[in-house]
Order: C-alpha cells, then structure tokens, then sequence
C-alpha cells in the first residue's frame, strides 16, 4: 500500500529478489492520477516479467480476494495513528496479515557520509533546514549531493534515476509542481539533486559525486539511506503530532537533532509543548529552536488588498494545514481580505476541496500534470481579488500564465537558539 515513493523503494530492497514471495500488486493513495500504471518490468526485477500492477487504494479488498493475499505492507507516511488502524482493521477484515517495516529491512547503506532532513509532518520546513544543511557543509568545501525522497509520478520507464543540476532538466523530465517546489531551491544554490524510482542505482551515482550526501526527506518518512547524522523538523503549529502521526513519532525517536521550526509564528505553549514531547520520547536528542523567516519581493501588492494566496499543495492537503506561509505573510504584511477561491475552483481543484474540507481561503498549488495545472491556472484566473500571494516554494508563473499582480513569498530558517546546525555539521567539515 504506497503513494509512488516509499512502497516501490521497500519492494526493491526487499521483495524484489525474493522468491518465496510473490508481489501481486501495489495499491496507490494520497497523489492524484499515479494509479492505473503498471510497476514496469525493468525495475520489478527477473521475478516479475510482466511487471506488477498498481491500482486504487480503494480497490484493496477486491485484490485481496482476486489473488487470495497472505501479507498487506503499509508503505506510505503522514498517516494519523487512527487511519494506520483502521487500515490494520480493513486488511485484518479481509484476512491477510498487516506489516509495517523498519529500517534494519529498508535503509541502504552509503561510502559517503549521510546527513538526513525527516520532519514530524508535512510542511514542517524541511526544505529550509535542508538548505542551511548545504550551505554550511559548502562552506567548508564539502560537495554535497542531495539526494530527494521520490516523486515518480510518471512514466516510471523513464524516472529510474534522474539528475537535476538545471532548470532544463526540470523542463526535460516534465516534472510536476511539487516536484519543482522540491528540486528548484536547491539548483538556486548550486546543488545536484538526485531522485527517481530505484534508490539502490540513485546512491551509486550520488556517491561517486559527493563528499557528503544530504538525504532530503518527504512527508514525514523514514530516510532510505543510513544516516550519520539524522536531523528531523517539528512544527508547533501542529503541536502533538509528533506523538500521533505514522511514522513521524519513530523520526523522533532516531533523531541525533530536532529542529522546532516556526517558533516566531507559533504559540510559545504550543512551542513549549513540541519541547517536552520530543524530550520525553527521546532525551539524547539535541533541540534547536528556529524561526521561519519572511520575505516578501513587493508588499505594496499585499497591504490594504484583497488577496489570493497560494500556499504549497502537499502542506495543505495531507499536511493538514489550514493554511501556510503565504497566509502568514498575507496577515503579516496587511492584507484588506483572503479570498475564498472555492466558487471559483475547476476540476480537480475543486475535487481538492471537496476532499480535504479544512483547508482556509487559500488555493493548494497542485500540478500532478499539464491538465491540472491548466486547472489551478484557470481557477487563479477566475477568482476575484486585487493581487496574489505566491506562497509556493517556486514561482509558478515560470510553467503557468497568472494574469494578475502578484507578489512572491521566499522563506529560510534562522536559529534562534545556539549552539545550532554547525556544531552537529562539524564532523563532517
């Protein structure tokens, strides 16, 4: 059971060559359009000639009764401790056993040292952490190879191993907005980033590069690669997740460091509550306090208007934010009114609200393809406001036309308490 990431990772590691187990299918969720597809032939391995089929997760019980199943693998993250439940219940229903896996069965091991960005949930600010990672290990003339969590939402013939050092090779491989959110901070600073289908080619070819790879995680997953220094972000905006969402809460157990990220937005109970969580599940752990901080290129479009805000999809929708750091910065910077973009959605985009009915007057920037992302070009179009606040971690009008004023919202992480990254970074410089 996965979303085009963690379970085509636990199958290659782990089933693949196996032939006392016969992998009958893969159920996918959370990502729009990745079903239907079949796992290919080149990358199931000898085992599967014809390649293994990858259907909706809601079709589960009828597979298991189609191919008589024995074992279900729940291979995906930032599912609540009750929705990992009531999938257990489902498949216990239907009669197969229900496995979780861990790292001792999953985790490759590099030549190179590994340092890891995990997070508690969706949208903790991994990507800022990250980037501070970078920075100063380039600062002490270490080559850092990023290497992302996958995104393999196309053909998956062709995503084996990718390699972005460019905004052309973005462009070339046809990726999707969360995957630009993803990869295009990164080549801003220079960095190679590697993702794909097959982890286990992606290391071999990051460790030829790299001095250091910096494992860059997504939703709150686990890192598939052994890490020497294990970094993991909480967001107190959504204080007690780390004791109630899957597998945020096993991340703060490894952590070697947690990061409480937005402590200039978030409540200080709210702040101070993450603290005691994370000291009582894991005492070693180092704790530092950052501030997520702001800035807007042209505030004149924000102050006194009526506002759409953009905010980063997988933040909003599965990452159970109201809204994010556009929103932020729309209050901040005085903003006459958030407008509601639900009247005015368009196909899936309305089809997101409708799922994911907590989301504010903001509008999830999603692009799983060139349909969808001429929907939310046309539901930005359609709505009524003075300007839009761009709160992707992109800009989107580098692959769409937005025909209003709008102001962009860049972000980075500032330490706010000491000793910070550096001191835990210095054994790798």
């Amino acid at each position: 059971m996965g979303a085009a990431g963690r379970d085509f990772h636990n199958f290659n590691v782990f089933f693949r060559k196996r032939a006392e187990y016969e992998v009958v299918a893969f159920t996918a969720s959370q990502i729009p359009g990745i079903e239907q597809r079949t796992y290919p032939p080149n990358l199931a391995g000898p085992l599967y000639s014809k390649g293994i089929q990858i259907v909706p997760e809601e079709q589960l019980p009828a597979v298991i009764k189609e191919k008589d199943v024995e074992l279900v693998v729940l291979a995906y993250s930032d599912l609540s401790y009750e929705d990992v439940m009531h999938k257990a219940s489902l498949v216990g229903a239907n009669g197969p056993d229900f496995m979780l896996m861990g790292p001792k069965s999953t985790m490759l091991k590099a030549k190179v040292p590994v340092v890891s960005v995990c997070a508690v949930r969706t949208g903790a600010g991994k990507s800022t952490v990250s980037r501070t990672v970078s920075r100063i290990l380039k600062e002490h003339g270490k080559k850092v190879i990023v290497v992302r969590h996958p995104m393999p939402y196309g053909d998956l013939e062709t995503e084996t191993l990718q390699r972005f050092a460019t905004y052309d090779d973005m462009d070339k491989e046809q990726c999707t907005i969360e995957e630009r959110e993803e990869y295009e901070p990164h080549i801003d600073q220079g960095n190679v980033v590697y993702a794909g289908a097959d982890y286990e080619k992606i290391l071999h070819a990051a460790e030829r590069e790299a001095d250091v790879i910096l494992w860059d995680g997504g939703n709150n997953d686990l890192p598939f690669y052994k890490p020497d220094l294990h970094i993991v972000v909480a967001d107190p905006h959504r204080a007690g997740n780390e004791l109630s969402y899957y597998p945020g809460e096993t991340n703060v157990r490894m952590a070697d460091v947690v990061v409480i990220n937005k402590v200039d937005s978030a409540p200080s109970e709210s702040v101070r509550r993450v603290r005691e969580n994370v000291q009582r599940l894991n005492p070693a752990a180092a704790l530092i306090e950052a501030a997520s901080t702001i800035h807007v290129d042209d505030p004149s479009l924000i102050k006194g208007k009526r506002v759409l805000v953009v905010e980063d999809g997988p933040t909003v929708t599965h990452g159970e934010m109201r809204e994010a750091v556009g929103a932020i910065a729309a209050h901040s910077y005085g903003a006459h009114e958030l407008v509601n973009p639900r009247p005015y959605a368009v196909g899936s985009i309305k089809r997101i609200y409708e799922k994911f009915p907590h989301i504010g007057f903001v509008l999830p920037a999603m692009g799983y393809g060139a349909k969808q992302i001429r929907e939310l070009e046309q539901t930005i179009d359609k709505t009524p406001c003075d300007s839009v606040v761009l709160g992707t971690p992109i800009d989107i009008r580098r692959i769409m036309k937005v025909t209003k004023p709008a102001a962009r919202v860049r972000y980075e992480m500032r330490e706010v308490t000491k000793p910070g990254l550096e001191k835990f970074l210095s054994k790798f410089t």
